[in-house]
């Protein structure tokens, strides 16, 4: 399960990737021929460019060599969301009244009673996605030392990573509809809910390109120790699969790094699988609120939750015994709610479906 929503989540950074650049030159598109050009541009490039990238990141060993990328990937993802939200605070001090109700869009006027209805249990999903970073948390906490111990360092960075990112969701969320109103973008950065300072949206594209080539290897790296641990203990004798080549560089006296052709051959062939994925179902916004559904309860609440009571002993039918497990199973009917939101976006947008095209 958890494996299966790592590898879904590699796709959908691909595809999220490949539409910041395919952004990025529509951005400068409508800057050089008006805003009122279509600006149909091919995001297969961005695509392939991508995929290069990644099948050369991916042959860093492992998690434990990925703190710089990390770092960079955070340093983005603060840029874009403080150029988004400071976009939003100047289009609303500067005066746009945006059509805006209390319950959102217009019943009647804006969409249909079910669509919306689809569209807020599809939102869930979306919601979900953005907190289940639970795929991860392991690989996380074992680069930590031993000293102070790894669940106090991690309860602590749990505790300001979600607080942090809250702040910056509500906050992007509550201004960006403040300024678009009914008429906001799925995303105001890439959705041209902004035009101008076309160098300033640029430059947040590209923070968010950045950001995403670093998540991507984040999200891809447990899968790819997984499978090459696996590997390696059922061909232990195989040269192929655990002999590491040293690779000199001139003018370099020591090897410069070393090389396994079955590390080079799999995860070559994991980015391309999932750059082609990504190319030929291009259905974002329903995959990933079907992604965040699948993941967030069995690995984010349930499976924590039961390890909790089993190591903490709580007797059942306690006070404490029954309002987790009350937890547990609201957030699975939200699971699934947001489950068939998704499902009912992804089987609207598959009508519409061109491959390679939409």
């Amino acid at each position: 399960m958890r494996n299966c929503t790592v590898r879904q989540s590699c796709w959908c950074y691909n595809w999220i990737h490949n539409n910041r650049l395919y952004q990025h030159g529509r951005s400068n598109c409508f800057h050089i021929h008006g805003h009122e050009d279509k600006c149909s541009i091919s995001n297969i490039p961005f695509m392939i460019i991508f995929a290069a990238i990644q099948i050369i990141l991916s042959q860093i060993p492992n998690f434990h060599k990925l703190s710089w990328l990390s770092i960079v990937a955070a340093v983005m993802s603060f840029a874009y969301s403080s150029i988004g939200l400071g976009l939003s605070i100047a289009k609303v001090a500067g005066g746009v009244h945006a059509r805006t109700s209390l319950t959102g869009t217009t019943v009647g006027v804006d969409v249909s009673g079910s669509d919306k209805v689809w569209r807020s249990f599809q939102s869930i999903g979306d919601i979900a996605f953005a907190y289940a970073y639970s795929t991860v948390l392991i690989e996380i906490q074992d680069t930590l030392k031993s000293n102070p111990s790894e669940s106090k360092v991690m309860k602590k960075a749990s505790l300001v990573g979600v607080s942090t990112t809250t702040v910056f969701y509500v906050l992007c969320g509550c201004v960006g509809y403040a300024a678009f109103g009914n008429d906001a973008p799925g995303n105001f950065l890439t959705g041209f809910g902004f035009y101008e300072p076309f160098w300033l949206i640029d430059f947040a594209n590209i923070c968010i390109a950045v950001h995403l080539v670093g998540a991507y290897q984040v999200f891809a790296q447990p899968i790819f120790g997984f499978v090459e641990k696996r590997c390696t203990e059922k061909w232990p004798e195989s040269r192929f699969v655990t002999a590491e080549h040293l690779i000199n560089l001139p003018l370099i006296d020591k090897p410069a790094f070393t090389i396994n052709f079955f590390r080079l051959t799999w995860r070559t062939a994991y980015v391309i699988l999932t750059s082609l994925i990504a190319m030929i179902f291009p259905f974002f916004n329903g995959f990933l609120g079907l992604i965040g559904a699948a993941s967030f309860y069995p690995l984010t609440v349930y499976f924590p939750i039961e390890m909790h009571i089993a190591q903490a002993k709580i007797r059942k039918y306690s006070f404490t015994w029954t309002w987790l497990k009350i937890l547990s199973w609201a957030c699975l009917v939200v699971s699934l709610i947001a489950a068939a939101g998704s499902i009912q976006g992804l089987a609207y947008d598959v009508k519409k479906y061109k491959p390679f095209k939409t």
